[in-house]
């Protein structure tokens, strides 16, 4: 059986993170739960709304996945993760909710070592050069290369 996957963060992210991946992976969708915080819901709604997720799942293990430490929606999921059928990470992207879903089915301290290296590696610079295999007109005087 597969581990489940909440994602607990400030609204409307969880849900627009879970749709993303919704699009890649949509069989994943009964394994994958989002759970939106919003400025003024109180703390025990939200943690009673996410041990309800959490049961949802029946998952064996779950990955909470929350976007910025010390907020909110961290503080609450600190509280209903147990360290063993449960683990927390803290500052969820896209890329590492994809890498997670992708492995869901490895052992809970596994996806969380894919989680925090898909969060990581995925973070680059990126270089802006000249697009690639366009060659220009002899008689093309603009030099400089501009796209929508």
């Amino acid at each position: 059986m597969n581990n489940g996957i909440l994602i607990i963060a400030h609204a409307p992210l969880a849900s627009a993170l879970r749709e993303c991946v919704l699009h890649v992976y949509p069989e994943s969708a009964a394994g994958v739960l989002a759970l939106d915080v919003r400025p003024n819901d109180p703390p025990e709604i939200t943690r009673a709304a996410a041990i309800a997720m959490l049961t949802q799942l029946g998952a064996p293990n779950t990955l909470v996945l929350t976007d910025v430490f010390g907020a909110t929606p961290c503080n609450v999921a600190q509280k209903i993760v147990d360290g063993v059928h449960s683990k927390l990470v803290a500052g969820v992207n896209l890329p590492m909710l994809l890498r997670t879903v992708n492995y869901r089915h490895e052992p809970i301290d596994a996806l969380v070592a894919r989680a925090l290296a898909g969060g990581a590696q995925c973070i680059m610079q990126v270089a802006v050069t000249a697009p690639q295999n366009q060659n220009r007109k002899p008689h093309d005087k603009n030099q400089h290369d501009h796209h929508q």
